[in-house]
């Protein structure tokens, strides 16, 4: 079964580390996962932003045409898959400084895994109300780290001390990386490439 760990990583995630550690799966497998969880925020993202509209404070909700929501679902489904495997190979390149040697596909599993949570809160988004979905949000990262954390020692192999540091290394690249990809979504929406608002 494709999504057979994720209930397992909310309810007792050490010990579901530990049986994702002693059966690695394929690269398929993670794969799928990813693709199949990353549908959670884009296909709810769409329908908020082209049929319910975002309220951000007092006002009207602020919606946007369907063209222009499915190509920005669209981007945040492509976004979202490339996140998680330049996730993936950060994990791995910096293997070799806390003395792990993981494969491509428990880095994959690590960071597809990791990332679960913050793709799952995408539901909030059927509620587009932006403090709703802020603290959302906040708490999807939170239990994300948390699983980062918790799982680093198990899947590389390592003390937990320096597993903690190399869950700290992860976490600064990943902020490092977010941002990077929200500097780019800011430069293409000032060339052009925003939404089409409707009033």
């Amino acid at each position: 079964m494709i999504l057979n760990h994720i209930w397992g990583l909310y309810t007792h995630p050490k010990d579901e580390w530990q049986t994702i550690e002693k059966r690695h799966e394929s690269l398929t497998y993670s794969m799928i996962h990813i693709l199949v969880v990353a549908l959670i925020p884009t296909i709810c993202g769409y329908y908020a932003a082209a049929h319910i509209g975002w309220t951000i404070g007092v006002g009207d909700p602020i919606k946007i045409n369907q063209s222009s929501a499915q190509l920005m679902a669209v981007a945040l489904y492509c976004a979202l898959i490339v996140g998680v495997l330049a996730l993936a190979y950060l994990i791995q390149w910096m293997a070799k400084t806390f003395d792990a040697k993981p494969s491509f596909v428990q880095s994959l599993e690590l960071a597809a895994y990791t990332s679960t949570p913050m793709l799952m809160v995408g539901i909030a988004a059927l509620y587009p109300v932006l403090w709703f979905v802020a603290l959302a949000g906040v708490a999807a990262v939170c239990y994300s780290i948390y699983l980062l954390y918790s799982g680093v020692p198990i899947m590389m192999n390592i003390p937990e001390e320096k597993g903690f540091i190399y869950s700290s290394s992860v976490v600064t690249c990943g902020l490092v990386l977010l941002v990077g990809m929200m500097a780019f979504s800011a430069i293409m929406w000032s060339m052009g490439f925003g939404p089409e608002y409707i009033s």
